[in-house]
């Protein structure tokens, strides 16, 4: 096929499955679009909440881009406001995370897909 439509609520909340759905919900329709070499994700963090974790990629640039909500993102050592139609490219090895603000934070991201590509940081990053 040349193409996939998929609806994102009809993708598995990882949250969920992760343990994390207090904080977020999170989509990864990778596999349900069939695509090989696209990453892409929905997150929505829930108003008032932070990401359980931060996390960096070695080798994929990602584009996050918000659709509602505001809040912020901590990227290394900045802590930056976003907000609706805010474009954030993040280069390879910076660690970020997300907070959102009190009408919670939905953004898509998008980047190449790499297996095994970062790792996640679970305590102290925002300290």
């Amino acid at each position: 096929m040349t193409y996939s439509i998929k609806n994102m609520l009809d993708v598995e909340d990882s949250a969920l499955k992760y343990k994390t759905d207090e904080f977020m919900e999170a989509r990864f329709p990778r596999e349900e679009l069939d695509a090989a070499q696209t990453g892409l994700a929905h997150i929505r963090v829930k108003p008032g909440k932070r990401q359980p974790f931060a996390h960096f990629h070695d080798h994929g640039e990602e584009i996050y881009y918000v659709l509602a909500g505001a809040g912020n993102i901590k990227l290394d050592d900045a802590i930056e406001p976003i907000g609706p139609r805010d474009a954030i490219r993040i280069s390879p090895g910076t660690t970020h995370q997300l907070e959102a603000g009190p009408d919670g934070l939905e953004i898509l991201a998008f980047g190449p897909h790499h297996a095994q590509d970062g790792d996640l940081i679970y305590e102290g990053f925002w300290d």
